[in-house]
């Protein structure tokens, strides 16, 4: 028994310790295996870094489509033919190319509506002088270049508020030679040869331009709040002309640049009256001359009503020059009111006119007569000038 005993209790006993031993010697190996592993790792990630990385994928080449490849006009829609003193636009009514007509009345040549319409041949036409809608003139040393844009605006759809076709512009060039004359200073003739008149009649261009408030710089923007000052400079380019002083004959403000659109406020009257200071108490005023082919003038900003958010106004001007040499009468004057009407050159008599009519005096003399031959006129305009509350 004793033997018998002995014997089991040692085998059982072996078995035990040959299991936890093994247990042991097991855990023991795999936690130094694993150690080593990961120390094998981390020494070759220091020695060799990975460079792998997810490759990239490349981005298909963009190729436009019809649609952004399309131009806002199509070719040979727009067509112009400059003459001496007279530019001709036709426009095919397909302007933009893709088989839709464009409304004529949507469309403008610097404001200026068109002159023919050929239901026919869907074609439209404007016809303008030079100086005329809009024109903007450049000079290079040889040539006078007058530039026109070409406006279209879409209009909604019917009941809604939605438009199928895209705005455009086109910009129009009519190129010029410059004349070179040869003369003496010393000849001055007392006469006005016919091809001199001819000359200063095609190249006369008058502007009107919005300016900054030390009257520096052409503003660049066109906003303006509720009883702003807007300054504005009329000037004459004389070219091969006899020295000129420019005036402004009348203005009206109105909400399109048509002038015969209503309403209208008509600030400038009677060959040169500055009327708003009178009529609503503002300091709107002519500026006393710094030289006579330039004036400049004041206008306070104002709305019509039924007022919206923002209004655009649009300012047309009839501008007229005379020679330099002639008198400044009622006919050719600047007046401001303030404590009554004063010349912003010249006596202050020629304004006595403002308060009731400047009629044309039959009566000249030689002087008067060769100032008034000499006299050209014509028109400019301003807009859209934003006015906000």
């Amino acid at each position: 028994d004793l033997g018998s005993l002995r014997a089991r209790d040692l085998g059982s006993l072996r078995a035990r310790d040959l299991g936890s031993l093994r247990a042991r010697d097991l855990g023991s190996l795999r936690a130094r295996d694993l150690g080593s592993l990961r120390s094998s790792q981390s020494k070759q990630a220091s020695e060799n870094p990975l460079t792998w990385s997810y490759p990239e994928v490349a981005k298909p080449e963009h190729r436009p489509t019809v649609s952004e490849r399309l131009k806002q006009v199509a070719a040979n829609s727009v067509s112009a033919q400059c003459g001496e003193s007279v530019v001709r636009v036709q426009v095919n009514q397909d302007l933009l190319g893709i088989g839709r007509l464009i409304q004529p009345e949507r469309i403008t040549l610097g404001g200026c509506a068109a002159t023919e319409e050929d239901a026919e041949a869907h074609v439209i036409t404007f016809e303008s002088e030079l100086h005329g809608c809009g024109s903007e003139l450049t000079m290079t040393e040889d040539v006078l270049i007058y530039t026109f844009t070409l406006v279209y605006e879409p209009k909604p759809l019917a009941n809604t508020s939605i438009v199928k076709t895209s705005a455009a512009m086109v910009d129009i060039e009519c190129h010029y030679l410059r004349n070179h004359d040869v003369s003496s200073n010393a000849l001055k003739p007392t006469w006005i040869p016919n091809i001199s008149n001819m000359v200063a009649e095609e190249l006369l261009y008058f502007s009107l331009r919005l300016m900054t408030a030390d009257w520096q710089f052409e503003r660049p923007s066109n906003h303006y709040y509720l009883g702003d000052i807007i300054n504005m400079e009329a000037s004459v380019m004389p070219y091969h002309h006899v020295p000129l002083r420019v005036f402004v004959d009348r203005c009206v403000a109105t909400l399109a640049p048509d002038v015969h659109t209503v309403p209208r406020y008509s600030f400038i009257e009677d060959h040169g009256c500055l009327v708003d200071a009178k009529l609503t108490g503002s300091s709107s005023q002519f500026l006393s001359r710094s030289q006579d082919d330039k004036i400049q003038f004041q206008l306070e900003s104002f709305r019509f009503q039924p007022q919206n958010d923002s209004q655009q106004l649009y300012i047309t001007c009839h501008l007229k020059a005379s020679a330099a040499s002639s008198p400044i009468d009622a006919e050719n004057k600047a007046c401001s009111f303030t404590d009554g009407w004063k010349a912003a050159g010249g006596d202050d008599l020629v304004c006595g006119c403002c308060d009731s009519s400047c009629a044309v005096s039959k009566a000249r003399d030689l002087d008067s007569d060769l100032g008034k031959y000499m006299q050209k006129e014509g028109e400019a305009t301003l807009g859209p000038i934003m006015v906000q509350e």
